[in-house]
């Protein structure tokens, strides 16, 4: 039981900062141009030198919908962290981590929402670019929503022993 305690321990840490990474490097979406290689984060272009990123008006607030939500998905992982702490060393024998299960399905649910907004209205939508493709950030993600959500689980299935 201790083995799985640290597993889970170590991917949650993992996952928080995959999160950091994919919120603020800027490679969301890497493309060509006559340029060089642009890339494209949450809050930046990036050619040689890194600008702030205009988007359409209309898509405006779908970016901030998907800052917001990956903002968020990074607060309630930590606060899930920091209250698996608090319940291992408070809570009783044969408790449940349900308060921690639940912190970490809705920071699932807030990087859903997240990555789903920006695949619909951002994914290979920049002008005069060729082959557009996903950058790491993205990918990193995708896998923090794999691991958020078998981590959640986890934790509402596991007991203290």
């Amino acid at each position: 039981m201790l083995v799985l305690l640290a597993g889970i321990f170590v991917v949650h840490i993992a996952t928080v900062i995959m999160l950091f990474v994919s919120t603020i490097a800027n490679v969301w979406m890497v493309s060509s141009s006559s340029f060089g290689t642009i890339s494209t984060g949450l809050w930046l272009l990036c050619n040689k030198t890194c600008n702030q990123l205009s988007v359409k008006s209309g898509d405006e607030t779908s970016l901030k919908v998907v800052q917001a939500f990956m903002i968020l998905s990074i607060i309630f992982s930590v606060v899930a962290l920091v209250l698996f702490i608090i319940q291992l060393f408070t809570l009783e024998k044969g408790k449940r981590f349900y308060m921690t299960g639940a912190v970490m399905l809705v920071c699932w649910m807030c990087i859903l929402i997240a990555v789903s907004i920006y695949t619909a209205r951002f994914t290979g939508k920049t002008q005069y670019v060729t082959n557009p493709h996903h950058g790491y950030c993205f990918i990193l993600a995708w896998i923090c929503f794999c691991f958020s959500f078998i981590i959640g689980i986890l934790y509402l299935v596991l007991r203290k022993k």
